[in-house]
């Protein structure tokens, strides 16, 4: 059986400003334009290490500080703390997490749920992707979903009559 190749990060343009949907608020998020397509889950969008502190920091479900957020994540990879402290500020940046003081300590937490991120990531994802053609892009995702999946092809069908009827 051959090897998958790797592949190397895919720039996905976002549509022009002027036909993006309004923001859901201020403080939109700051990602990369780019796609990791051999990445799984949430690093296809995020470093992998990112992906691992924004899991954990979801997972303890309320404002916590670094070092929790390293006991989980050093949990199954190993990393130094301020290893985790740096990635948890650079999700800060990117307007992932917020960072506040509380007890004296810094207190990190996530701007949205895991849905609502992946949703937005998503439509972020779809927008860019149909720079390549609307049709080319349908035919693959119909394509792909009746490969992998019927049952999402019918709920797509259906998802899209409904649409259909306003």
């Amino acid at each position: 059986m051959a090897t998958p190749r790797k592949s190397s990060p895919v720039r996905v343009s976002p549509p022009p400003a002027s036909k993006r949907p309004p923001t859901s608020g201020p403080r939109e998020l700051r990602l990369q334009d780019t796609v990791r397509l051999s990445a799984d889950g949430l690093a296809k969008v995020l470093g992998d290490l990112e992906a691992r502190v924004l899991t954990a920091v979801w997972s303890l479900a309320e404002p916590v500080p670094a070092r929790a957020v390293h006991g989980v994540v050093v949990q199954t990879h190993q990393v130094a703390p301020l290893t985790v402290i740096t990635v948890l500020n650079k999700l800060v940046a990117k307007r992932v997490l917020t960072r506040r003081t509380r007890d004296g300590l810094l207190h990190f937490e996530a701007t949205m749920s895991r849905d609502a991120f992946i949703a937005h990531v998503s439509r972020r994802v779809v927008e860019g992707v149909l720079s390549f053609g609307p049709l080319a892009v349908a035919t693959s995702l119909v394509d792909v979903l009746a490969e992998q999946d019927p049952k999402q092809l019918e709920e797509l069908g259906r998802l899209i009559r409904r649409k259909l009827k306003g």
